[in-house]
Protein backbone atom coordinates (compact mmCIF):
# COMPACT_ATOMS: atom_id res chain seq x y z
CA UNK A 1 0.00 0.00 0.00
CA UNK A 2 0.95 3.68 -0.24
CA UNK A 3 2.57 4.56 3.06
CA UNK A 4 3.51 7.71 4.98
CA UNK A 5 7.17 8.61 4.93
CA UNK A 6 9.25 8.70 8.10
CA UNK A 7 9.17 11.84 10.26
CA UNK A 8 6.81 13.62 12.62
CA UNK A 9 4.76 15.32 9.89
CA UNK A 10 4.30 12.06 8.00
CA UNK A 11 2.74 10.46 11.05
CA UNK A 12 -0.23 12.72 10.43
CA UNK A 13 -0.36 11.44 6.87
CA UNK A 14 0.75 14.74 5.32
CA UNK A 15 3.60 13.20 3.29
CA UNK A 16 3.10 10.00 1.34
CA UNK A 17 5.05 7.97 -1.14
CA UNK A 18 3.66 5.63 -3.73
CA UNK A 19 4.65 3.89 -6.94
CA UNK A 20 1.88 5.48 -9.00
CA UNK A 21 -0.33 8.51 -8.42
CA UNK A 22 -3.52 8.81 -10.47
CA UNK A 23 -4.98 12.30 -10.83
CA UNK A 24 -8.75 11.98 -11.30
CA UNK A 25 -11.31 9.37 -10.29
CA UNK A 26 -13.46 9.29 -13.41
CA UNK A 27 -13.79 6.22 -15.68
CA UNK A 28 -10.20 6.55 -16.98
CA UNK A 29 -8.65 6.91 -13.53
CA UNK A 30 -10.81 4.16 -12.05
CA UNK A 31 -9.97 1.79 -14.90
CA UNK A 32 -6.27 2.43 -14.35
CA UNK A 33 -6.70 1.80 -10.61
CA UNK A 34 -8.58 -1.46 -11.19
CA UNK A 35 -5.91 -2.73 -13.56
CA UNK A 36 -3.09 -1.67 -11.23
CA UNK A 37 -4.75 -3.51 -8.34
CA UNK A 38 -4.49 -6.69 -10.40
CA UNK A 39 -0.73 -6.07 -10.57
CA UNK A 40 -0.56 -5.51 -6.78
CA UNK A 41 0.82 -2.03 -7.38
CA UNK A 42 1.00 0.75 -4.81
CA UNK A 43 -1.43 3.48 -5.89
CA UNK A 44 -2.77 6.82 -4.67
CA UNK A 45 -5.84 8.27 -6.41
CA UNK A 46 -6.39 12.01 -6.02
CA UNK A 47 -9.95 13.15 -6.75
CA UNK A 48 -10.88 16.77 -6.11
CA UNK A 49 -14.65 16.13 -6.03
CA UNK A 50 -16.73 14.31 -3.45
CA UNK A 51 -18.82 11.55 -4.98
CA UNK A 52 -21.46 11.21 -6.22
CA UNK A 53 -20.70 14.11 -8.51
CA UNK A 54 -22.18 14.95 -11.88
CA UNK A 55 -20.21 14.98 -15.13
CA UNK A 56 -21.65 16.79 -18.14
CA UNK A 57 -21.90 14.06 -20.78
CA UNK A 58 -24.27 12.26 -23.11
CA UNK A 59 -24.38 9.31 -20.66
CA UNK A 60 -24.19 6.63 -23.38
CA UNK A 61 -22.20 3.51 -22.44
CA UNK A 62 -21.18 1.89 -25.70
CA UNK A 63 -20.43 -1.76 -26.25
CA UNK A 64 -16.72 -0.87 -25.92
CA UNK A 65 -17.38 0.53 -22.44
CA UNK A 66 -19.23 -2.56 -21.31
CA UNK A 67 -16.68 -4.98 -22.77
CA UNK A 68 -13.82 -3.11 -21.08
CA UNK A 69 -15.68 -3.10 -17.77
CA UNK A 70 -16.46 -6.80 -18.07
CA UNK A 71 -12.76 -7.56 -18.45
CA UNK A 72 -11.84 -5.31 -15.52
CA UNK A 73 -14.59 -6.35 -13.12
CA UNK A 74 -17.33 -8.75 -14.31
CA UNK A 75 -19.31 -8.30 -11.09
CA UNK A 76 -19.36 -4.52 -11.43
CA UNK A 77 -20.35 -4.80 -15.10
CA UNK A 78 -23.32 -6.95 -14.08
CA UNK A 79 -24.28 -4.35 -11.46
CA UNK A 80 -24.25 -1.58 -14.08
CA UNK A 81 -26.42 -3.61 -16.46
CA UNK A 82 -28.95 -4.40 -13.73
CA UNK A 83 -29.14 -0.85 -12.39
CA UNK A 84 -32.71 0.44 -12.47
CA UNK A 85 -31.42 3.88 -13.51
CA UNK A 86 -29.92 2.34 -16.66
CA UNK A 87 -31.63 2.11 -20.04
CA UNK A 88 -30.54 -0.81 -22.25
CA UNK A 89 -29.54 0.45 -25.69
CA UNK A 90 -29.84 -1.64 -28.83
CA UNK A 91 -28.82 0.79 -31.51
CA UNK A 92 -28.65 4.28 -32.95
CA UNK A 93 -30.96 6.28 -35.18
CA UNK A 94 -29.30 8.75 -37.54
CA UNK A 95 -31.50 11.63 -38.68
CA UNK A 96 -30.07 13.21 -41.84
CA UNK A 97 -30.23 16.96 -42.55
CA UNK A 98 -33.12 16.39 -44.96
CA UNK A 99 -35.19 14.84 -42.18
CA UNK A 100 -35.09 11.15 -43.14
CA UNK A 101 -33.92 8.72 -40.47
CA UNK A 102 -31.90 5.53 -40.56
CA UNK A 103 -32.35 3.10 -37.69
CA UNK A 104 -29.15 1.08 -37.21
CA UNK A 105 -29.07 -1.73 -34.63
CA UNK A 106 -25.82 -2.51 -32.83
CA UNK A 107 -26.29 -6.22 -33.59
CA UNK A 108 -28.44 -8.47 -35.72
CA UNK A 109 -29.95 -10.04 -32.61
CA UNK A 110 -31.78 -6.92 -31.47
CA UNK A 111 -33.95 -7.63 -28.45
CA UNK A 112 -32.38 -11.01 -27.72
CA UNK A 113 -30.24 -11.48 -24.61
CA UNK A 114 -28.42 -8.50 -23.14
CA UNK A 115 -28.28 -5.18 -24.96
CA UNK A 116 -24.79 -4.31 -26.27
CA UNK A 117 -24.91 -0.82 -24.76
CA UNK A 118 -26.66 1.19 -22.08
CA UNK A 119 -27.52 4.75 -21.09
CA UNK A 120 -26.81 5.62 -17.47
CA UNK A 121 -26.28 9.12 -16.01
CA UNK A 122 -22.64 9.78 -15.28
CA UNK A 123 -23.64 10.79 -11.76
CA UNK A 124 -24.50 7.14 -11.17
CA UNK A 125 -22.03 5.32 -13.44
CA UNK A 126 -18.99 7.20 -12.20
CA UNK A 127 -20.05 6.72 -8.59
CA UNK A 128 -20.34 2.95 -9.06
CA UNK A 129 -16.77 2.85 -10.39
CA UNK A 130 -15.40 5.23 -7.77
CA UNK A 131 -16.91 3.37 -4.83
CA UNK A 132 -15.47 0.13 -6.18
CA UNK A 133 -11.87 1.36 -6.32
CA UNK A 134 -12.13 2.35 -2.65
CA UNK A 135 -12.35 -1.37 -1.86
CA UNK A 136 -9.26 -2.40 -3.84
CA UNK A 137 -6.17 -3.60 -2.04
CA UNK A 138 -3.17 -1.32 -2.53
CA UNK A 139 -5.30 1.60 -3.76
CA UNK A 140 -5.41 4.62 -1.44
CA UNK A 141 -8.20 7.01 -2.48
CA UNK A 142 -8.08 10.64 -1.35
CA UNK A 143 -11.54 12.06 -2.02
CA UNK A 144 -12.17 15.79 -2.06
CA UNK A 145 -8.43 16.36 -2.42
CA UNK A 146 -7.21 18.02 -5.62
CA UNK A 147 -3.67 18.50 -6.88
CA UNK A 148 -2.29 22.04 -6.63
CA UNK A 149 1.19 21.66 -8.13
CA UNK A 150 3.56 19.14 -9.68
CA UNK A 151 7.33 19.04 -9.33
CA UNK A 152 9.57 16.68 -11.27
CA UNK A 153 12.56 15.28 -9.34
CA UNK A 154 15.12 12.49 -9.63
CA UNK A 155 12.79 9.91 -8.05
CA UNK A 156 9.60 10.85 -9.90
CA UNK A 157 7.04 13.49 -9.05
CA UNK A 158 6.13 15.44 -5.94
CA UNK A 159 2.46 16.36 -6.02
CA UNK A 160 1.31 19.04 -3.59
CA UNK A 161 -2.40 18.90 -2.82
CA UNK A 162 -4.82 21.73 -2.10
CA UNK A 163 -4.75 20.76 1.59
CA UNK A 164 -0.93 20.91 1.66
CA UNK A 165 -0.16 17.19 1.56
CA UNK A 166 2.85 15.98 -0.39
CA UNK A 167 2.74 12.81 -2.44
CA UNK A 168 6.00 11.43 -3.80
CA UNK A 169 5.24 9.17 -6.75
CA UNK A 170 7.51 7.39 -9.19
CA UNK A 171 4.96 7.66 -12.01
CA UNK A 172 2.04 10.02 -12.54
CA UNK A 173 -1.08 9.01 -14.49
CA UNK A 174 -3.13 12.06 -15.41
CA UNK A 175 -6.81 11.21 -15.80
CA UNK A 176 -8.13 14.58 -14.66
CA UNK A 177 -10.21 15.29 -17.73
CA UNK A 178 -10.63 17.95 -20.39
CA UNK A 179 -9.50 20.78 -18.11
CA UNK A 180 -6.32 19.05 -16.94
CA UNK A 181 -3.79 21.56 -15.65
CA UNK A 182 -1.04 18.96 -15.81
CA UNK A 183 -1.68 18.20 -19.48
CA UNK A 184 -1.72 21.87 -20.35
CA UNK A 185 1.24 23.13 -18.35
CA UNK A 186 3.56 20.10 -18.10
CA UNK A 187 2.66 17.96 -21.13
CA UNK A 188 2.12 21.13 -23.22
CA UNK A 189 -1.13 19.97 -24.82
CA UNK A 190 -2.78 23.19 -25.93
CA UNK A 191 -6.48 23.57 -26.72
CA UNK A 192 -6.77 23.94 -30.50
CA UNK A 193 -10.26 25.03 -31.63
CA UNK A 194 -10.03 22.96 -34.85
CA UNK A 195 -9.50 19.84 -32.71
CA UNK A 196 -11.87 20.70 -29.90
CA UNK A 197 -15.65 20.77 -29.54
CA UNK A 198 -18.01 22.63 -27.26
CA UNK A 199 -21.16 20.97 -26.04
CA UNK A 200 -24.20 21.54 -23.86
CA UNK A 201 -26.46 19.05 -22.16
CA UNK A 202 -29.66 18.96 -20.13
CA UNK A 203 -32.18 16.46 -18.80
CA UNK A 204 -35.82 16.60 -19.87
CA UNK A 205 -38.90 14.68 -18.82
CA UNK A 206 -42.02 14.25 -20.92
CA UNK A 207 -40.23 14.02 -24.29
CA UNK A 208 -42.46 12.34 -26.88
CA UNK A 209 -41.54 9.37 -29.05
CA UNK A 210 -38.51 8.10 -27.17
CA UNK A 211 -37.39 4.75 -28.50
CA UNK A 212 -38.58 1.89 -26.24
CA UNK A 213 -35.46 -0.13 -27.10
CA UNK A 214 -33.11 2.63 -26.10
CA UNK A 215 -31.96 3.58 -29.60
CA UNK A 216 -29.97 6.77 -29.22
CA UNK A 217 -30.77 9.56 -31.66
CA UNK A 218 -28.11 11.56 -33.49
CA UNK A 219 -29.86 14.41 -35.30
CA UNK A 220 -27.77 16.16 -37.95
CA UNK A 221 -29.55 19.46 -38.49
CA UNK A 222 -28.29 21.83 -41.19
CA UNK A 223 -28.00 24.58 -38.54
CA UNK A 224 -25.53 22.46 -36.59
CA UNK A 225 -23.27 20.82 -39.16
CA UNK A 226 -20.60 19.57 -38.71
CA UNK A 227 -22.05 19.00 -35.22
CA UNK A 228 -25.28 17.32 -34.19
CA UNK A 229 -28.03 17.27 -31.59
CA UNK A 230 -28.63 14.13 -29.55
CA UNK A 231 -31.55 12.63 -27.69
CA UNK A 232 -30.64 9.68 -25.45
CA UNK A 233 -33.59 7.95 -23.73
CA UNK A 234 -33.56 7.13 -20.02
CA UNK A 235 -36.04 5.18 -17.87
CA UNK A 236 -39.37 6.76 -16.83
CA UNK A 237 -39.73 8.94 -19.90
CA UNK A 238 -36.63 11.04 -19.24
CA UNK A 239 -33.98 11.93 -21.80
CA UNK A 240 -30.46 13.31 -21.95
CA UNK A 241 -30.56 15.99 -24.63
CA UNK A 242 -27.63 17.99 -25.93
CA UNK A 243 -25.66 19.26 -28.86
CA UNK A 244 -22.02 19.56 -29.82
CA UNK A 245 -20.17 21.71 -32.32
CA UNK A 246 -16.50 22.17 -33.13
CA UNK A 247 -15.04 25.11 -31.23
CA UNK A 248 -13.65 26.88 -34.29
CA UNK A 249 -17.12 26.79 -35.84
CA UNK A 250 -18.69 28.07 -32.60
CA UNK A 251 -16.29 31.01 -32.65
CA UNK A 252 -16.82 31.74 -36.34
CA UNK A 253 -20.61 31.73 -35.94
CA UNK A 254 -20.49 33.44 -32.54
CA UNK A 255 -22.91 30.78 -31.39
CA UNK A 256 -24.50 30.66 -27.94
CA UNK A 257 -25.00 26.90 -27.67
CA UNK A 258 -27.41 27.03 -24.73
CA UNK A 259 -29.64 29.50 -26.53
CA UNK A 260 -29.27 27.58 -29.78
CA UNK A 261 -30.43 24.33 -28.19
CA UNK A 262 -33.36 26.04 -26.49
CA UNK A 263 -34.44 27.59 -29.80
CA UNK A 264 -34.09 24.37 -31.78
CA UNK A 265 -36.15 22.35 -29.32
CA UNK A 266 -38.88 25.00 -29.29
CA UNK A 267 -38.98 25.91 -32.97
CA UNK A 268 -37.41 23.33 -35.27
CA UNK A 269 -40.03 21.36 -37.25
CA UNK A 270 -38.37 18.03 -36.38
CA UNK A 271 -38.29 18.76 -32.66
CA UNK A 272 -40.93 21.21 -31.49
CA UNK A 273 -43.83 18.75 -31.24
CA UNK A 274 -41.72 16.24 -29.32
CA UNK A 275 -40.66 18.86 -26.79
CA UNK A 276 -43.93 20.84 -26.62
CA UNK A 277 -44.84 19.35 -23.25
CA UNK A 278 -41.34 18.47 -22.07
CA UNK A 279 -40.01 19.79 -18.77
CA UNK A 280 -36.43 20.91 -18.34
CA UNK A 281 -34.86 19.36 -15.23
CA UNK A 282 -32.18 21.64 -13.88
CA UNK A 283 -29.88 23.90 -15.91
CA UNK A 284 -28.41 23.46 -19.37
CA UNK A 285 -24.73 22.81 -18.71
CA UNK A 286 -21.68 23.22 -20.92
CA UNK A 287 -18.62 21.06 -21.53
CA UNK A 288 -15.40 21.04 -23.52
CA UNK A 289 -14.42 18.06 -25.66
CA UNK A 290 -10.74 17.75 -26.67
CA UNK A 291 -10.84 15.67 -29.84
CA UNK A 292 -8.46 13.01 -31.12
CA UNK A 293 -8.55 14.40 -34.67
CA UNK A 294 -4.93 15.40 -34.16
CA UNK A 295 -2.46 12.78 -32.94
CA UNK A 296 -0.66 13.98 -29.83
CA UNK A 297 2.00 12.60 -27.51
CA UNK A 298 0.34 10.80 -24.61
CA UNK A 299 3.39 10.33 -22.40
CA UNK A 300 6.61 11.95 -21.28
CA UNK A 301 9.24 11.74 -18.60
CA UNK A 302 7.50 9.94 -15.74
CA UNK A 303 3.90 10.56 -16.82
CA UNK A 304 1.04 9.11 -18.88
CA UNK A 305 -2.08 10.95 -20.09
CA UNK A 306 -5.40 9.10 -20.03
CA UNK A 307 -8.74 9.85 -21.71
CA UNK A 308 -9.80 13.47 -22.06
CA UNK A 309 -6.52 14.66 -20.53
CA UNK A 310 -4.81 13.14 -23.58
CA UNK A 311 -7.38 14.61 -26.01
CA UNK A 312 -8.77 11.19 -26.92
CA UNK A 313 -12.45 11.94 -27.60
CA UNK A 314 -13.87 10.47 -30.82
CA UNK A 315 -14.07 13.30 -33.39
CA UNK A 316 -17.32 12.09 -34.99
CA UNK A 317 -19.44 10.61 -32.19
CA UNK A 318 -18.03 12.59 -29.27
CA UNK A 319 -17.59 9.37 -27.29
CA UNK A 320 -14.99 9.65 -24.57
CA UNK A 321 -15.80 7.09 -21.87
CA UNK A 322 -14.56 4.01 -23.74
CA UNK A 323 -11.36 5.72 -24.87
CA UNK A 324 -10.70 6.86 -21.30
CA UNK A 325 -11.18 3.34 -19.94
CA UNK A 326 -9.14 1.66 -22.68
CA UNK A 327 -6.27 4.14 -22.29
CA UNK A 328 -6.47 3.77 -18.50
CA UNK A 329 -5.90 0.03 -18.76
CA UNK A 330 -2.94 0.50 -21.11
CA UNK A 331 -1.47 3.19 -18.85
CA UNK A 332 -1.62 0.82 -15.89
CA UNK A 333 0.11 -1.99 -17.78
CA UNK A 334 2.88 0.24 -19.13
CA UNK A 335 3.41 1.85 -15.71
CA UNK A 336 3.93 -1.57 -14.14
CA UNK A 337 6.33 -2.54 -16.93
CA UNK A 338 8.31 0.68 -16.33
CA UNK A 339 8.55 0.07 -12.60
CA UNK A 340 9.68 -3.51 -13.19
CA UNK A 341 12.35 -2.30 -15.61
CA UNK A 342 13.23 0.58 -13.26
CA UNK A 343 12.94 2.91 -16.21
CA UNK A 344 10.34 5.70 -16.14
CA UNK A 345 11.96 7.74 -18.92
CA UNK A 346 10.01 9.30 -21.74
CA UNK A 347 11.60 6.83 -24.15
CA UNK A 348 10.41 3.79 -22.21
CA UNK A 349 6.92 5.17 -21.56
CA UNK A 350 6.43 5.89 -25.27
CA UNK A 351 5.31 2.26 -25.44
CA UNK A 352 2.04 3.53 -24.01
CA UNK A 353 1.47 5.82 -26.99
CA UNK A 354 2.16 2.96 -29.35
CA UNK A 355 -0.36 0.69 -27.61
CA UNK A 356 -3.10 3.30 -27.43
CA UNK A 357 -2.75 4.43 -31.03
CA UNK A 358 -2.56 0.83 -32.21
CA UNK A 359 -5.87 0.16 -30.42
CA UNK A 360 -7.66 3.41 -31.25
CA UNK A 361 -5.75 5.01 -34.12
CA UNK A 362 -7.57 3.44 -37.05
CA UNK A 363 -10.95 4.12 -35.52
CA UNK A 364 -10.05 7.73 -34.75
CA UNK A 365 -8.75 8.26 -38.30
CA UNK A 366 -12.03 7.05 -39.77
CA UNK A 367 -14.04 9.21 -37.36
CA UNK A 368 -12.00 12.25 -38.36
CA UNK A 369 -12.88 11.57 -41.98
CA UNK A 370 -16.56 11.13 -41.10
CA UNK A 371 -16.51 14.42 -39.23
CA UNK A 372 -15.57 16.19 -42.44
CA UNK A 373 -18.16 14.25 -44.45
CA UNK A 374 -20.87 15.24 -41.95
CA UNK A 375 -20.48 18.81 -43.17
CA UNK A 376 -21.89 17.79 -46.56
CA UNK A 377 -25.70 17.59 -46.11
CA UNK A 378 -26.37 16.27 -49.59
CA UNK A 379 -24.00 13.35 -49.05
CA UNK A 380 -25.49 12.51 -45.66
CA UNK A 381 -29.00 12.59 -47.15
CA UNK A 382 -27.86 10.34 -50.00
CA UNK A 383 -26.48 7.66 -47.68
CA UNK A 384 -29.64 7.61 -45.55
CA UNK A 385 -31.94 7.63 -48.58
CA UNK A 386 -30.11 4.73 -50.24
CA UNK A 387 -29.95 2.72 -47.01
CA UNK A 388 -33.68 3.08 -46.41
CA UNK A 389 -34.44 1.66 -49.84
CA UNK A 390 -31.75 -1.03 -49.72
CA UNK A 391 -31.89 -3.43 -46.73
CA UNK A 392 -28.52 -4.93 -47.70
CA UNK A 393 -26.87 -1.50 -47.49
CA UNK A 394 -28.55 -0.84 -44.14
CA UNK A 395 -27.15 -4.14 -42.90
CA UNK A 396 -23.70 -3.16 -44.17
CA UNK A 397 -23.83 0.11 -42.24
CA UNK A 398 -24.95 -1.77 -39.13
CA UNK A 399 -21.95 -4.08 -39.46
CA UNK A 400 -19.66 -1.06 -39.44
CA UNK A 401 -20.28 -0.61 -35.71
CA UNK A 402 -18.39 -3.78 -34.90
CA UNK A 403 -16.26 -4.41 -38.00
CA UNK A 404 -13.45 -1.87 -38.36
CA UNK A 405 -12.56 -3.02 -41.87
CA UNK A 406 -16.15 -2.40 -42.92
CA UNK A 407 -16.15 1.03 -41.25
CA UNK A 408 -13.01 2.00 -43.13
CA UNK A 409 -14.99 1.91 -46.36
CA UNK A 410 -16.83 5.03 -45.19
CA UNK A 411 -13.72 7.15 -45.68
CA UNK A 412 -13.14 6.00 -49.25
CA UNK A 413 -14.57 8.14 -52.09
CA UNK A 414 -15.44 5.00 -54.04
CA UNK A 415 -18.07 4.05 -51.47
CA UNK A 416 -20.02 7.24 -52.18
CA UNK A 417 -19.46 7.01 -55.93
CA UNK A 418 -21.05 3.56 -55.86
CA UNK A 419 -23.99 5.01 -53.93
CA UNK A 420 -24.53 7.82 -56.44
CA UNK A 421 -24.35 5.43 -59.37
CA UNK A 422 -26.63 2.90 -57.70
CA UNK A 423 -23.99 0.17 -57.60
CA UNK A 424 -23.85 -2.44 -54.88
CA UNK A 425 -21.90 -1.46 -51.75
CA UNK A 426 -22.48 -4.68 -49.83
CA UNK A 427 -19.52 -6.84 -48.71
Amino acid sequence: MSIPEDGPESQAGRVMRTDICIIGGGPGGCSAAMQLAKHNASVVVLEKAVFPRDKVCGDALSGKVMRTLERLDPELAATVKADARSMPSWGVTFIAPGGKSLRVPFSRNTGLGEAPGAILPRLDFDNLLFQRIKTLSGVNVLEGVGARSFQRNDDGWTITTIDDRSINSRILIDASGANSQFARHHAKLAMEPRHHAAGVRAYYSGVKDLDPMGFIELIFLKDLLPGYLWVFPLPDGRANVGLGLRSDVVKKRRADLKQLMTSLLAEHPQLKERFACATLEGPIQGMGLPLASKKRALSGDGYLLVGDAGHLIDPFTGEGISHAMISGVHAADVAVDALTAQDTSAKFLRTYDERVWKRLGKEVMISTRLQSLANKPWLFDLVVDRANSNPALADTISSMFTDMNMRERLKKPGFYMDLMLGRSVTP
